[in-house]
């Protein structure tokens, strides 16, 4: 009764559990948000509806459309605004993922790693089936979507998504420690995204020094590169994207090992100073 557990399955069996214990995590992740997934995904598509709704208004009041970039305005938009999204609400799904002292744990097969990949794969799932659903509706019913390199604009996503992933683990791994700092930390980045990621703006068009304010962002890196996957005239000069890899791998493994670091210190008195 109280021998350690053993392991009776081969590698494939044991990685075939792991795959199921992750895709019922993710399934719980996303009802987390409602009871009703259904209901989890309309209220995301709605968010990002709102964004690309005000800023084409605001851009349209000030007059700014035609100063943006040639081509479909709404793309310009939806460039900056799905990034940005998928970047912010993984943060918070890592960072508001299952802890080493959070019940789940009691139970043998789950593991903190199962939680942030469930939270990660969760946010992401969520976020690419509101920008598919958005996106047809737009090519659809309103203007056929034209992108100059797909396959590029993917691939900025990704990045977008596992520097979210990155900053949320380091942040997960501090929660324990500064519970309130971490939230007014976590309120000021995701606010102040809002302007430093560049999704109202193009890099080429900066003057020196303010392009000096937003040059460290990975988010704007990513955003001023997927515009110049998506549009055939629009020719990124001051950003690239190995920046923004570079800053998640460093950030990945500071969060990693400092998740390492906190579940070995875990205290069930924890739960009670979030």
């Amino acid at each position: 009764m109280f021998q350690p557990r053993r392991a009776t399955h081969g590698s494939l069996a044991s990685f075939l559990q792991m795959v199921e214990l992750v895709y019922h995590s993710i399934v719980r992740s996303v009802r987390k948000q409602h009871n009703n997934a259904f209901a989890a995904i309309g209220i995301n598509i709605l968010q990002a509806l709102i964004f690309v709704g005000v800023f084409y208004v605001m851009f349209t009041m000030l007059g700014l459309k035609g100063s943006a970039i040639r081509g479909d305005f709404v793309i310009y938009i939806m460039t900056g605004v799905f990034l940005f999204m998928v970047h912010t609400k993984t943060l918070a799904s890592v960072v508001g993922a299952e802890g080493p002292a959070s019940a789940m744990m009691q139970h043998a097969p789950m593991t903190t790693m199962i939680a942030l990949a469930a939270a990660a794969l969760g946010s992401l799932y969520i976020q690419m089936l509101s920008l598919v659903m958005i996106m047809s509706v737009y090519h659809l019913a309103f203007n056929p979507i034209v992108i100059y390199d797909w396959s590029g604009v993917f691939g900025m996503l990704l990045i977008a998504w596992f520097t979210g992933v990155a900053v949320g683990m380091v942040l997960l791994a501090m929660k324990p420690w500064a519970p309130s700092f971490v939230k007014i930390f976590m309120s000021l980045y995701q606010r102040g995204n809002m302007i430093a990621s560049g999704k109202m703006f193009l890099a080429n068009s900066l003057p020196s020094f303010m392009l000096a304010m937003f040059d460290w962002n990975p988010l704007f890196h990513i955003i001023d590169q997927a515009r110049g996957f998506a549009f055939i005239n629009y020719n990124p000069r001051y950003t690239n994207w190995e920046y923004a890899v570079w800053v998640g791998i460093v950030l990945m493994v500071i969060g990693l090992m400092g998740e390492f670091y906190t579940r070995r210190h875990a205290s069930a008195s924890w739960g009670a100073r979030r």
